[in-house]
């Protein structure tokens, strides 16, 4: 009963407040006072004072929350475990494949069968600029006869 009489009290403090920025012409800062000071009021309508007052002195909610807390502390312990080890197994184990397979040859091509030498696509030249044209466009030359337009 007494955090519900406290909660109201600051609520009308705060619609207090509120009214006063307004009467001061600053109706933007006086709508956010207000917004904020009808919270506590909203908390004790809804039921959420009572229910933290009564949590506030359980015994088995207190040890509820150091079972919270003891999770914690183990969450982020193995994670910092991990970091220090370089991320999971399954992590590392993707990291150690991804090595072996470029540890063979990246850039090797497929095997070419005897007797035949692999083709070689020849380089695409320029095509000639109008000399009168003053603007340069082979940057776009180039992309566009990459793609073959």
């Amino acid at each position: 009963m007494i955090a519900e009489t406290i909660f109201s009290a600051v609520s009308a403090a705060g619609l207090g407040i509120a009214a006063v920025t307004a009467y001061r012409k600053r109706f933007l800062a006086a709508t956010r006072i207000a917004a904020y000071s009808l919270v506590p009021v909203g908390l004790v309508m809804t039921g959420v004072v009572k229910w933290a007052a009564h949590t506030a002195f359980s015994p088995v909610a207190w040890l509820g929350f150091v079972v919270l807390g003891v999770a914690w502390l183990l969450f982020l312990t193995t994670r910092a475990v991990e970091r220090r080890r370089g991320g999971t197994r399954k992590e590392r184990r993707a990291a150690e494949k991804a090595a072996r397979r470029e540890a063979v040859a990246p850039a090797a091509s497929a095997p070419s069968l005897p007797g035949r030498s692999p083709a070689v696509r020849p380089e695409p030249q320029p095509a000639p600029r109008a000399q009168g044209s003053g603007e340069d466009f082979s940057d776009i030359e180039a992309i566009l006869k990459k793609h073959g337009l």
